[in-house]
């Protein structure tokens, strides 16, 4: 993760970082983008979602994340009868946020190994659009992704079953 960040903050200040990743996606994706910005938004926005999903899924131990979930689950609904009760309600609260704690190790593995792919990818549409001052269905190009994204994740973390 040291390294993604490395390669976020010297995008500018060492050339070769950004050359190297511009003389890679500008013949492809550069190209793509060029030919129709909005559906190649689209397509990268796919792509990148499956990829993120796919690594969440086999990346993570989803039946234990599902198990955490579960028991999440069980304990919100303990929460909302005890409201009434904030010594019970904050007791259950504990047990809620300790579940919260088992998952966040389980989920961290993933940014591991797409963080730096995702900073590259994200520096790299930065340079494109300050350039091409193109819009993506008439939206900046940062939130039309954040939407697409959303919506493309939710149904490949269905197709592909991801806890």
């Amino acid at each position: 993760m040291l390294v993604s960040l490395g390669i976020a903050y010297f995008w500018n200040s060492v050339p070769i970082i950004s050359q190297s990743v511009h003389s890679a996606l500008d013949p492809s994706a550069g190209k793509l983008l060029a030919w129709n910005v909005s559906i190649g938004m689209l397509l990268f926005s796919a792509v990148i979602s499956i990829f993120l999903t796919l690594i969440q899924k086999y990346a993570t131990d989803q039946k234990m994340l599902r198990e955490i979930k579960k028991e999440q689950k069980f304990l919100q609904e303990e929460a909302k009868k005890f409201k009434e009760h904030p010594e019970k309600f904050m007791e259950i609260q504990k047990k809620s946020w300790a579940k919260t704690l088992e998952i966040l190790p389980l989920t961290m593995r993933p940014i591991m190994y797409t963080s730096i792919p995702i900073i590259l990818f994200f520096r790299w549409f930065s340079d494109y659009f300050i350039i091409n001052q193109t819009k993506v269905f008439g939206m900046h190009w940062l939130l039309a992704y954040i939407i697409f994204s959303m919506i493309l994740t939710s149904i490949f973390r269905k197709m592909f079953n991801v806890a």
